[in-house]
């Protein structure tokens, strides 16, 4: 075997169980690391004239600075929004829903980001008769919206609570302007909205003569009933001081338009959407104070759990000072820490280990000369001083076979000459013990 492939062998029986172990680490730790977030999204909304389709533009636009990409589908509401997020094939990440919607709801694989803003529900009624409660809309005709939609799940749970039901009314699929258009005209009595306060059609609908806006009374009895909803106080003037719209101080009940999202939605995509809405939806509203949303409270699904430690302590530190892609990446990684805990004392256990293999080689022959020198303190006879001759021809038989990496050479060469040391006193004491006195 040539020298050089015997150094390799020799370093090789240090090194690799070091390097097999690194290696081991490293494949441990990559199980761990988990995968990049996706470069896109799938949102649902609703129609392309509502809140959600609107918001959702802009969240598109703030994501696509991360390099994110949000595809916009738009939908008839929130109850297919839902059946969305729960068909595994149809591409949904996330949605917008409104707060009451949940019943539609059957997979339990879907949780909550937050809530991002209250929705009052705006119930506008013909005024020549004109009801006062909920109860007296038996037998008129009712726009609650279409099939799907989050309007018409909250209507027709109201309308329930107070024994009216598709037998005692006669319900109808209009919404937003049609519905406005069909109040107007006579063609229904009654129409159910669920609108932001500065919707065009809210303060339309306030300034029409004979339409009312209808208030709830009994809203406190109706959020003990219905966790979903929130009671909110419109003041007289607070749509409009000039018109003073409306003209008194009415109460509403509002459910909260929340981001749902499938149970295996990124966790980095979490933060980073909850950041999102937060730069969208953290100002101050007629209903809401700065800072109040998102929130992790008026949520129907299951709060998820990178959720709840974003709403908790915010953003991660890393995302507070990096681009979202630098602090995804350092995030998935950190875990490979491990193999450099593993790999860190090893680098440094890895060199005396080897040094002593190598040195323990001539260390081991270094103790037989030791003890032929310390056997010439018992004044051996000249049969005894060849034995130990032949002792030590045969040491020297096996340290010329010893190979030593270049750099212990020295050693190597210091046992030699130290043998031969040993053997002329040996040598010298035979000569001395055959000498007659």
């Amino acid at each position: 075997m040539s020298w050089r492939r015997w150094a390799w062998r020799e370093q090789l029986t240090v090194v690799g169980p070091a390097t097999i172990a690194v290696v081991v680490a490293f494949v441990v730790a990559f199980q761990w690391v988990k995968p990049a977030p996706p470069s896109r999204v799938v949102v649902a909304t609703g129609r392309a004239d509502g809140a959600y389709y609107q918001y959702a533009q802009q969240y598109r636009t703030r994501l696509a600075r991360e390099n994110v990409t949000l595809e916009i589908r738009e939908t008839s509401g929130s109850v297919e929004n839902i059946r969305l997020l729960e068909d595994p094939g149809s591409g949904v990440d996330v949605a917008f829903v409104q707060g009451g919607t949940g019943g539609a709801s059957t997979a339990g694989t879907l949780g909550s980001l937050a809530s991002l803003y209250f929705e009052p529900l705006w119930v506008f009624s013909r005024t020549a008769p004109g009801p006062n409660d909920l109860r007296e809309l038996r037998g008129r005709r009712l726009a609650v919206g279409p099939e799907g939609s989050g309007t018409r799940a909250v209507a027709l749970t109201l309308l329930a609570a107070n024994g009216i039901t598709g037998t005692t009314a006669r319900l109808l699929p209009l919404t937003g302007l049609d519905a406005v258009h069909a109040l107007r005209r006579g063609a229904v009595d009654t129409v159910f909205l669920i609108a932001a306060p500065g919707s065009p059609t809210v303060k339309e609908m306030l300034g029409t003569p004979g339409i009312a806006l209808l208030g709830f009374p009994r809203a406190d009895a109706y959020t003990k009933r219905f966790p979903f909803l929130t009671k909110l106080v419109l003041p007289a003037g607070g749509l409009s001081l000039e018109e003073n719209l409306p003209p008194r101080e009415t109460a509403l009940l509002a459910p909260a338009a929340t981001l749902v999202v499938r149970a295996d939605f990124h966790p980095a995509l979490v933060d980073l959407v909850l950041a999102t809405a937060a730069a969208i939806h953290g100002g101050r509203g007629l209903f809401e104070a700065p800072k109040q949303f998102p929130s992790p409270d008026h949520l129907e699904f299951p709060l998820m759990r990178e959720a709840e430690r974003y709403h908790t302590s915010g953003p991660p530190f890393l995302a507070r000072y990096l681009p979202f892609w630098a602090a995804t990446l350092a995030d998935r990684v950190k875990v490979l820490i491990l193999p450099l805990l593993v790999l860190v004392p090893l680098a440094r256990v890895v060199p005396p280990a080897y040094r002593w293999r190598v040195r323990s080689k001539i260390i081991k022959r270094y103790r037989d000369v030791v003890e032929v020198d310390q056997a010439l303190t018992r004044r051996p006879s000249p049969t005894e001083c060849d034995a130990l001759l032949d002792h030590l021809d045969r040491i020297e038989d096996d340290v010329r076979g010893l190979r030593v990496p270049l750099g212990y050479a020295d050693a190597h060469y210091h046992l030699r000459l130290h043998l031969d040391l040993v053997r002329r006193r040996v040598q010298e004491r035979r000569q001395a013990g055959a000498t007659p006195t």
